[in-house]
This record gives C-alpha cells, structure tokens and sequence, in this order.
C-alpha cells in the first residue's frame, strides 16, 4: 500500500467514525508502514473544532519545539500539554485545537511541547525532552501558577514527568489532568479485555497491537514495569493534585481508575471523572459533541481553582 486515501477520502464526521476508520485500516494488506499509519494520525485533530478567539505561535523552549495556544484575555498561567499518539504518532499540530479549547475554558495559556516519535528515538528521549520543557518553564512562571495536562501516551507522560521532577529536586507543578492516561505498559487492566468490544480505536474487530507500541517505545532490558515508564506502579506520594478523565468505553480505562486508587493510596488528592460509553480522549470531539465540551468544562473549572491567585 503506498499511499493513504486524501483527507477527504477518509469521511471524518465524528471522533468515533475516525476511530472505525483508523481500526479498518488495520486490515491493510500488506500492513500500514509507520509512515502510512503517521498519515492517518495527521487527521485526528480534524474532529476537533476551533475554539476561536486564540492566537498560535510556534517557538523552542528548552530546546525542544512547542507551541503555544494563547487565549485572548488569559491570565498569566500556563498549562503544558503533552500530545497522544502511543508515542509513535501524534503532534502539536493534531492537538492544538484540543488543549486551546481547554486553555480557553480554564482562562489561561496552553503550550504543547513536541516529543520525538518512536522507534526512530526510544525512551527515555520522550521524558527528557518534555522534562527540558518544563525546566525552561520554571524559569519563567511560578510553579504554583502552572499545570500540566496529557492525553493516552500524554497523559502518563504527565504523571512520569512530575516523577521525574520531583527526583530532580525540580518544583512541582500545581495541578496534573491526565485525559485517558496510559500508565499501565504492562497491560494488566481488566477494561483491556472487558472493553475491547466497545473500544472503536485499540478494540474490536481489528484490535490494535498495543503490546507493539511498547515494543517501538523500550529499549532492550527497559522493564516496562518500570514506575518512569508504568506511573501506575510508581510511588506518587508529594505529587500535584490530579484530575483524571477517561470514556467508559476505552480498553485503557483501568489506568485512569488504577492510577486515582494509587494517588489516594499515596495521599495525593485525585478526582476520577468517567463518562459513560464514551471513547479514548473522546475530548479530541471538542466543539462539535456535547460529551467532550461538557468534559471539558468541568476539568477547566478545577484547574481554574488550582491554578487562582
């Protein structure tokens, strides 16, 4: 296969028809080369509204790329937002609308940090990168001013990164809002199994080789029971306040309940909100469903609370 159908070729109308689309793609024979699936990725973001009312501006911090997604009139707090893609794909780009609707809602400034994609570069260059981010970001905003926020692969980076500071010594931040975080790399949960028929995305009928994404992610000998690489087994005590999200209908749905459980274990405040019946970061339909604006919403009214004078 040496070429994928033209954007409007791919009917996207919905998160979920993008999702049906990207898992029939599975049965591609021969399969889809890396490259092939990164094109399919590009579109994600195109279900995703824009929010209007917000500048973009592209620059490095730390010396890796970001981008910045300024809302008129926001306050001087900053979110860092960390993209999906189970590290092999995804981008500023596919997000940008994502964390602007989130940075609007919450009334501050957003800055998506871009990561190097796997298997040209394996871990740990994705958490040394964004933790570079975030060191340049100190330097800049108060950490009681600043949050941090992923989705899937993003969403554990959020938390692995806040462990990787609090090893450094380095100040946490004030809030973490993990959006449908894979912090499991071992794939223990039960909803790995148990959601696999309602899973649009990873599920049924072409379930997607998660196990294969870990592969491209671990250099040989890495555990990926590692707590930097599986936050779920990590000891998270002294870490930010967490809001976590999931849909009710994603496989990943038990590192979003595991990972409250965890945080409560090690006395770390956590809110666990699920939406029933909904999909992996069914927020990406932000502007066009009302499940993703109403998520979206309630998780910028708690940050507005974390983030206040």
């Amino acid at each position: 296969m040496d070429s994928i159908a033209a954007p409007e070729a791919l009917e996207i109308s919905s998160l979920n028809a993008f999702y049906r689309r990207s898992n029939a793609l599975a049965k591609a024979d021969p399969p889809l080369t890396v490259e092939q699936r990164r094109v399919v990725d590009s579109h994600w973001g195109d279900v995703t509204a824009e929010p209007g009312g917000v500048d973009y501006r592209e620059c490095e911090l730390g010396g890796v790329p970001v981008l910045w997604a300024v809302p008129k009139d926001s306050a001087e707090r900053v979110l860092l937002c960390l993209h999906g893609g189970g590290y092999v794909g995804g981008s500023v780009y596919t997000h940008r609308k994502l964390y602007a609707h989130l940075a609007k809602a919450a009334g501050v400034r957003a800055v998506l940090a871009s990561y190097s994609h796997t298997p040209e570069r394996q871990y740990p260059t994705q958490l040394d990168e964004v933790t570079a981010v975030y060191r340049a970001l100190l330097e800049r905003t108060r950490p009681e001013h600043l949050a941090v926020t992923g989705d899937s692969a993003g969403g554990g980076l959020t938390v692995s990164l806040m462990l990787r500071a609090r090893a450094e010594g380095l100040p946490l931040a004030a809030a973490l809002v993990p959006i449908s975080p894979w912090t499991d790399l071992t794939q223990s949960g039960a909803s790995v199994v148990t959601n696999r028929a309602t899973d649009l995305l990873f599920g049924d009928p072409y379930p997607m080789s998660i196990d294969g994404l870990v592969a491209m992610l671990l250099p040989e000998g890495v555990d990926p029971a590692d707590p930097l690489v599986s936050p779920l087994f990590a000891d998270l005590t002294g870490l930010p306040p967490m809001y976590v999200q999931a849909g009710g209908g994603e496989m990943l749905l038990d590192d979003a309940v595991r990972l409250q459980r965890a945080a409560h274990r090690h006395g770390v405040e956590a809110v666990l909100d699920v939406t029933p019946g909904e999909q992996h970061t069914f927020q990406m339909g932000a502007g066009h469903a009302a499940a993703a604006d109403a998520a979206i919403a309630r998780a910028a009214a708690w940050l507005r609370e974390k983030l206040a004078p």
